[in-house]
């Protein structure tokens, strides 16, 4: 059985910036490939693309695949709990808009100290057990961006999970922030099947330097920079699954082939990788785009640090990525038009300083019109 999964939070869309426009008919013919080549695991979020992420899994997945070949995993939005009884609210929407009547895997979403603290307040640990008796998902567990020593108080309390989704990838397998390495040794001491999520660090991995490409190339002409990463993951004994967000017939070729262990020299070769993109890296930003939800100013904060990326490899070509920033912009709020409220940072799962860094975008890209 593939471990590679298919996440259903980066899909093909009309228009890039309105999540209401998602192609369903581009997203059936992924769904099809990814199927024949012997996958089965779909990820959705109640969150995820305003809801559509959610309704895709119904229109191109379940209505047009036999129910008992699939693996369906959901999400409970555990920030958006206010009382016990929102929990079943959810779930009940969430049903509703996949299609189906049980979940093969449910988890808590994004547990962090805050997160966790809402979960056991109003019982959603309480409530996965429920369902797991009364046969409506079969595994529970939890998405998780934390601490290893928060991770092990959770997992303590909880013996009766079946999983733990983690953020794990070669370039924050040592990060000080993300703790990759750390995480998954706890999961593992306590017995946990592993969901990995951000294999490829929103495409960063995918896109590397040059100087990455060059040393990975060397090792082997005909690989994909993405697949290091994706082979990376899947390495790891523990990890059951490893989520891609594929938008493209080609990332469903690249991530469905089957390849050999990585060796020695190959670890080797993934670690200097590393060291080569955080040098040049501005902002390790993964995409997620968790931060422009809650943004009052509507600003495509994510879109914006991913063409900063751009410049500060190539300052050069300036001129050229202006262009880019004045469409991403016209319509959404520009970097200068940032309040300083702070929400953008509370929801980001790489806990960067995101104020900071759309001044430095401002500066770049806006120049004098910064006020």
């Amino acid at each position: 059985m593939s471990k590679t999964g298919f996440g259903f939070l980066r899909l093909p869309k009309q228009n890039p910036v309105d999540d209401n426009s998602v192609d369903f008919g581009a997203v059936s013919a992924l769904v099809d490939r990814y199927i024949a080549l012997g996958g089965s695991y779909f990820d959705t979020a109640y969150t995820y693309l305003g809801g559509n992420s959610e309704r895709a899994i119904r229109e191109s997945v379940v209505k047009r695949h036999p129910r008992e070949k699939l693996r369906i995993a959901d999400k409970l939005p555990s920030w958006l709990l206010k009382r016990p009884q929102d929990c079943q609210r959810f779930f009940n929407e969430q049903l509703e808009r996949c299609g189906v009547d049980a979940f093969d895997v449910y988890l808590l979403h994004g547990l962090d100290a805050e997160n966790y603290a809402l979960c056991e307040e109003f019982g959603a640990f309480a409530f996965l057990e429920k369902l797991r008796r009364s046969g409506k998902v079969r595994k529970t567990g939890f998405s998780y961006h934390d601490s290893p020593e928060l991770l092990d108080r959770i997992l303590t309390a909880h013996p009766e999970l079946d999983y733990v989704q983690l953020q794990i990838n070669y370039l924050d397998w040592e990060s000080v922030s993300i703790q990759s390495r750390r995480c998954y040794e706890i999961a593992v001491k306590h017995g946990k099947c592993i969901i990995v999520m951000e294999p490829v660090k929103g495409g960063t991995l995918a896109n590397p330097p040059e100087a990455a490409k060059d040393l990975l190339a060397s090792l082997n002409a005909t690989a994909s920079p993405a697949s290091w990463a994706m082979r990376f993951a899947q390495d790891l004994p523990a990890v059951e699954i490893v989520l891609s967000g594929m938008n493209a017939m080609e990332q469903i070729e690249d991530n469905m082939q089957e390849h050999p262990p990585l060796c020695a020299e190959e670890h080797h070769a993934l670690k200097r990788a590393a060291e080569i993109i955080r040098s040049s890296t501005a902002v390790t930003c993964s995409g997620c785009a968790y931060c422009v939800d809650g943004c009052p100013q509507r600003i495509p904060i994510s879109r914006l640090f991913a063409l900063y990326n751009e410049y500060s490899r190539s300052p050069g070509e300036l001129w050229k990525m202006e262009y880019l920033y004045a469409d991403l912009t016209a319509n959404r709020g520009k970097a200068s038009d940032c309040l300083q409220c702070g929400a953008c940072e509370g929801s980001c799962p790489q806990k960067l300083n995101i104020i900071e860094s759309l001044s430095n975008v401002a500066k770049i890209f806006e120049g004098e019109k910064r006020t």
